[in-house]
């Protein structure tokens, strides 16, 4: 029993004792120089010399070591000393007084030894299981990470995804709550990854046709003479930069490895189906809530998708509507933020999206559901956040071809209790 407090404290009494020296040395110093400067101030009356200042800031720095070495002292110590029983959620003690509590004084006497034992083996019990859940989602994660890397025309993608549905299925099986948090962490993390490939992608078909606006120091440029001739020369320099660095950076980033010869709307199709596929298996795992709220912070994906393919925009109008269905879910706590970005970020899309006969989004039926589902969210919602998702609505419904969705209804019944609020 002595060997084994030896063994726990002995490094925790060894480190104490010299931080005690070295407090001590350092109190004694300053003791000294506190007492030979005032010394010298009562034999002295004339003006301090160099070296009276030196010694006296000398003396204040010595103090003020004393009180952070103090600090550390005490943190040092309570840090080593508390037992490793604490981070288990209890006392040896206490679990030694529930096991026998009626126990007579030789058992008592033995039973630190066998607790000792209890404690070893249940610490490594969690550190095992930690280590497992750990390779579990860095294997998952993996092979996710390997899905959007190799093009859809390999052979083996459709391999690398049954092997990522068969990890999943298995975790699921095994019933275990570690082990089924395994797959929401690695669909979490895939569908970040995919999302901000895929805005990548779409960046890069979009940034070297886009329209770059005059900034401020083109403006001012503008205004001196002969400057618009200097601000259109640096504009076209900026648009080839920008075009420049965005396609390297894609191309040593995005279309590494195999994707070499894979084109932009090609691998961003690829990825918008791949996205949707995370979604639909965030839905069947339990954590369809971190889909809605990465989804719901995705503006620059929402811009982008306005002008992208109507493949790309067939899979981003999916995913949008499947998680808009999910927010008038009883059993799902989301939060009103998550839902008011959503509303207004993803609605201007469905107005905007190619819902032509050569390739059919969503159904009939699909389309009315996700009426229901926007106007009962909007009828939820405060008076405020209502006005902005309805005026999004309608900037963009006016200008688009499309008949859907139509919130009329939810805009009437907003001006006509508006109405009331002013006759109130």
């Amino acid at each position: 029993m002595a060997t084994d407090l030896d063994r726990l404290y002995g490094c925790t009494a060894k480190s104490s004792s010299v931080l005690n020296f070295i407090f001590m040395s350092i109190a004694n110093m300053a003791r000294k120089m506190l007492i030979s400067t005032s010394s010298s101030k009562a034999e002295n009356t004339e003006k301090w010399k160099l070296t009276d200042h030196l010694r006296f800031m000398v003396m204040l720095i010595s103090w003020l070591m004393l009180w952070v070495l103090r600090f550390f002292m005490d943190l040092f110590s309570c840090s080593m000393i508390s037992s490793p029983d604490y981070h288990l959620g209890g006392s040896s003690s206490v679990r030694r007084f529930q096991l026998s509590p009626y126990s007579s004084s030789a058992t008592e006497e033995a039973l630190p030894s066998c607790g000792s034992s209890l404690d070893l083996i249940l610490r490594n019990r969690v550190d095992v299981d930690g280590l497992a859940v750990k390779a579990l989602v860095k294997a998952l994660t993996h092979v996710l990470a390997l899905l959007n890397e190799i093009p859809a025309s390999s052979r083996k993608y459709q391999y690398t995804m049954a092997m990522a549905d068969q990890i999943m299925e298995d975790n699921a099986r095994h019933g275990h709550s570690a082990v089924l948090h395994v797959n929401r962490l690695a669909l979490a993390s895939s569908f970040t990854r995919t999302s901000a490939l895929l805005y990548r992608c779409l960046q890069v078909q979009t940034s070297p046709s886009g329209d770059y606006g005059d900034s401020w120091h083109l403006r001012a440029i503008k205004a001196i003479p002969f400057g618009s001739c200097i601000a259109s020369y640096m504009k076209a320099i900026t648009m080839f930069l920008n075009a420049a660095f965005s396609w390297f950076d894609t191309a040593t980033t995005l279309f590494q490895r195999r994707d070499y010869n894979v084109e932009p709307d090609i691998m961003a199709e690829k990825l918008a189906q791949e996205l949707l596929w995370v979604t639909n298996k965030l839905r069947c795992y339990g954590d369809v809530n971190e889909a809605l709220v990465q989804w719901s912070l995705a503006s620059g994906l929402a811009s982008l998708s306005l002008n992208a393919s109507p493949r790309v925009q067939g899979s981003t109008v999916k995913i949008s509507a499947f998680l808009f269905r999910e927010l008038t879910r009883k059993d799902l706590e989301i939060a009103r933020q998550v839902k008011f970005r959503l509303l207004v970020l993803w609605t201007p899309l469905f107005c905007h999206a190619s819902n032509g006969h050569a390739y059919p989004i969503l159904t009939s039926f699909q389309m009315a559901e996700i009426e229901r589902a926007m106007d009962e969210v909007i009828s939820n919602s405060p008076a405020m956040e209502q006005e902005f998702i309805l005026t999004t609505w309608l900037e963009n419904y006016v200008v688009s071809v499309s008949d859907w969705p139509n919130l009329g209804l939810a805009y009437d019944r907003w001006c006509q209790s508006t109405r009331e609020m002013v006759h109130h």
